[in-house]
């Protein structure tokens, strides 16, 4: 057998072995051609059903595509950017009759699906985490994540102003919105928060800020190699994967129990929804956002221990179960729904790409200079702190450590994605009612 014939075998054994939604190949095709079929013929059910097969296979299909494109899953993110992008381009160039938009938009939107996910996202993340490594790092870890914030919206909206493009524009629709934890949990809501507060269409404001945070990731992927380069010529910087210079790094993880019962992943759905609904409730009386107002709610019961570490490991499982199954369909979402790709193509300007580098070069210095006061090293404060709260959320971690050889700062990656995003929604709330 020659080279050719053993490579050519080792590609049908992969194509093989490909699965879409855990489907072999041989069996997601026709589903997905079914899907296809309605689509295009326009009848597909109306509500739920059209709407989340259309959104988990094309979502799949979509996913798959952007983590095998070269550069654009080394650089720009992978699949989450391709699945948005294409599928708000489905819509830009109607590939598709419109009720098909249109379902996807009505449970998006009025049939609460971007609800549905985000209450799993914030309740089973935090309820998840750690509680000692959740308590260790509000005390030491969160003041670098702050000292970044403070400085990457500062220095933002001061070369915007610089640059004619408005300091307040700059620091809602570029800084915040990179900085604010990614896509599903960080600009889809701030969009719903800024539109609340300033009665403006959120679709509108999110075409603003999806870019916006594409880019974001994208340049610190790109600097995390670059901060890693830079620790190994200067070791003193450095700590080479540790993060505290004086203390323990090592973070004593309690074992979360399995799930044996699939109830138990209902019991964790309806501990998501009812910190949905109380967050909503509050809301009416403090003029916050329901979503902050779950996130501290959430926050106070873990850090207190008022939950059993069972119902909080159900919750954790149930926002799992819809993180893999429902990620994919919910991006597909967002491009149909919330991504209008004409105004994504005006957004890009020489002035904005400054922006949105002024946005990460900020995180980065204010990391740096914050955790050195408190006992960080340089690099480490600066990849977990700036670079991972300036990233697409839970992928854009994986892909900046990646790059900055640092998988081991996962933990400390997650809370500044999860904790850290979570700070910005109740930020932004607050400032965006006094400004």
């Amino acid at each position: 057998m020659n080279n050719q014939e053993a490579v050519l075998l080792k590609n049908m054994d992969n194509v093989k072995r490909m699965a879409f939604l855990e489907l072999d190949l041989k069996y997601f095709i026709p589903v997905f051609v079914i899907v296809l079929v309605g689509a295009y013929t326009d009848t597909l059910p109306k509500g739920m059903i059209g709407a989340l097969a259309f959104l988990m296979t094309f979502g799949a299909v979509l996913d798959y595509i952007g983590n095998k494109m070269p550069v654009v899953k080394d650089y720009l993110g992978g699949g989450p950017i391709i699945t948005i992008f294409t599928s708000a381009a489905l819509v830009y160039y109607s590939i598709f009759p419109k009720n098909i938009f249109l379902t996807v938009e009505s449970f998006m939107k009025s049939g609460g699906f971007l609800d549905f996910y985000i209450a799993a996202l914030i309740v089973g993340s935090i309820l998840g985490m750690n509680r000692k490594l959740l308590i260790k790092a509000a005390i030491r870890y969160l003041p670098v994540i702050i000292g970044g914030l403070f400085l990457s919206i500062i220095l933002t909206g001061i070369v915007g102003l610089l640059l004619g493009y408005g300091f307040t524009k700059s620091v809602f629709y570029i800084a915040i919105p990179i900085m604010g934890g990614g896509m599903g949990a960080g600009a889809v809501p701030l969009s719903q928060i800024f539109g609340q507060a300033l009665n403006q269409n959120p679709t509108d404001l999110l075409s603003v800020m999806v870019p916006a945070v594409a880019l974001g990731n994208a340049v610190a992927i790109v600097i995390g190699a670059f901060l890693n380069k830079l620790g190994k010529k200067y070791p003193n910087i450095s700590g080479q994967g540790k993060l505290l210079k004086k203390f323990d790094n090592s973070i004593d993880v309690e074992k979360e129990e399995k799930v044996s019962d699939l109830k138990e992943l209902g019991s964790g759905m309806v501990i998501a929804l009812s910190f949905f609904i109380f967050g909503s409730i509050l809301s009416k009386f403090i003029p916050m956002h329901a979503y902050a107002l779950m996130i501290i709610s959430v926050a106070l019961v873990k850090g207190l221990n008022l939950v059993d570490k069972k119902y909080e490991n159900y919750a954790a499982k149930w926002y799992q179960f819809i993180a893999k199954n429902f990620t994919s369909a919910l991006l597909v979402g967002i491009g149909i729904a919330y991504t209008s790709l004409g105004q994504v193509i005006d957004a890009f300007t020489i002035t904005y790409l400054i922006l949105v580098l002024t946005t990460v070069v900020g995180a980065i210095i204010g990391t740096a200079v914050m955790g050195h006061f408190l006992g960080f090293y340089i690099v480490e404060a600066s990849v977990t702190g700036g670079l991972c709260m300036a990233n697409m959320g839970g992928t854009g971690d994986v892909a900046v450590l990646s790059s900055a050889d640092r998988m081991e700062l996962m933990p400390f990656a997650q809370i500044s994605s999860r904790i850290g995003g979570a700070f910005m929604l109740i930020l932004t709330s607050l400032l965006i009612n006094l400004l």
